[in-house]
């Protein structure tokens, strides 16, 4: 028997249990796998509350990431071996498949093996923030070395990902936080200049530290009326990229005659992942970047699989700054 937590209705972390239940082998094109560590994030606490773009179907599981081990792989799958480490990345619907367990099935196009000089910790730490952070800095080609990039609720462990790729391609983050003592965190760990947005006003600082310039792309997963006041912050023909929707208000469109020449769009990390050449090119950056050390997931705090409920609460808080990792113990 594994342990899963499941959940039965939509609401906050109270509705988390863990469970014994029966795994069984692998099908074709799935993998089994011994779970290490758990990555968190905020997509399962909108779908465990029902408000994320899939509905959960009851009993229901949830979880993106995971590491561990390969325990047994399904007919037609020839690139793992048991025994092998390995991470699994966010490349499925949580409606069929879920990492919060200590034995679960996942499909195998959505694990990887797992880079040497990796922890299972870092490992689950690494692939929504990083794919997320890869597509619209690297990916879009919109991003050059010593254009200034905007990084919006910088503190988020994606916001620190985007931080450390706009580093590794030689771009200049400039990170937001609502909170000033966030600041000094935020430098070091990559951000050239750190706005503190109910301290300072944005577009002016902005403005201050691009030379009046503006930035050459803003990555912000807020939404909202705020949008507007990005906007422009933003150079000539520059881009605003919304991957979030923290703020729940309706987000306007920036007027065109306000800024003619502003390109702006919605994004998600699945633009990647539901594309096998986009999220080979996406692993292959990721693992070099790891590899070389440019990359290094920071995580804020890990919790034990048997408090699940109060590590979703501490990431709802929003205190936090980098991942949140659940650790298994076999």
């Amino acid at each position: 028997m594994a342990k899963h937590v499941l959940f039965d209705r939509l609401g906050g972390p109270e509705v988390l249990t863990l469970r014994d239940v029966e795994v069984g082998s692998p099908g074709p094109g799935e993998v089994r796998i011994r779970v290490d560590a758990i990555g968190l994030n905020r997509a399962e606490i909108m779908f465990r509350e029902g408000v994320y773009y899939e509905q959960p179907v009851f009993p229901s599981t949830l979880g993106y990431e995971a590491a561990g081990v390969v325990e047994a792989v399904g007919e037609g799958v020839s690139h793992l071996a048991e025994g092998e480490p390995i991470a699994v990345v966010p490349a499925f619907s949580l409606t069929k498949y879920g990492t919060y367990g200590d034995h679960v099935i996942v499909p195998a196009h959505a694990v990887f093996p797992r880079p040497a000089n990796t922890s299972a910790v870092q490992a689950a730490a690494v692939w929504m923030a990083y794919i997320t952070a890869y597509g619209p800095l690297f990916e879009s080609g919109e991003v050059r070395p010593g254009d200034h990039v905007l990084i919006s609720a910088a503190a988020s462990s994606v916001g620190q990902a985007a931080i450390q790729v706009a580093r590794h391609i030689g771009a200049i983050p400039i990170a937001t936080t609502r909170a000033a003592s966030k600041s000094r965190r935020l430098l070091e760990a990559g951000a050239a200049e750190v706005v503190v947005t109910t301290e300072e006003d944005l577009v002016t600082r902005v403005k201050e530290i691009t030379g009046g310039e503006g930035v050459r792309l803003a990555f912000d997963p807020i939404a909202g009326p705020g949008v507007d006041t990005i906007a422009q912050a933003i150079a000539l023909d520059g881009h605003l990229v919304v991957y979030g929707g923290l703020d729940p208000r309706p987000t306007p469109l920036p007027n065109a005659s306000s800024y003619p020449r502003l390109t702006s769009r919605t994004y998600t990390m699945h633009s990647i992942t539901s594309d096998p050449g986009r999220l080979r090119r996406a692993v292959a950056f990721i693992n070099a970047g790891l590899a070389t050390g440019s990359f290094t997931p920071a995580i804020d705090r890990t919790f034990d699989l048997t408090e699940i409920a109060e590590a979703h609460r501490y990431l709802e808080a929003s205190n936090h700054i980098g991942k949140i990792v659940v650790t298994l113990t076999h």
